[in-house]
């Protein structure tokens, strides 16, 4: 097995730490897509983009990320996809 001096072990490590920053970044861009309506999870779970439930929305679920305010973000059901704040699906749960 071929030893590792300091100075290989420092570029090994400094680049894999740079590779997975880089990794890290693309799965965040890659978030960036709205949900479509025909989306298999979106239709199984009843998504709608505008809520007809009365004080329930994305908005208000615990299971959205992101920012505050925001009226497209992440979800935590439907990955890699932004939700409408003012939409609604099957599995929505009040934040705490």
């Amino acid at each position: 097995m071929k030893q590792f001096d300091r100075r290989g072990f420092l570029k090994l490590s400094g680049s894999t730490l740079i590779g997975m920053t880089l990794g890290g970044v693309a799965l965040r861009a890659n978030a960036q897509e709205k949900l479509s309506l025909e989306d298999p999870t979106a239709v199984a779970l009843k998504y709608t983009h505008e809520s007809k439930e009365e004080g329930q929305n994305c908005a208000n679920c615990m299971y959205i990320q992101g920012e505050d305010g925001a009226e497209w973000r992440p979800c935590g059901i439907f990955p890699g996809k932004l939700v409408s704040a003012k939409g609604w699906c099957s599995a929505w749960m009040k934040k705490a």
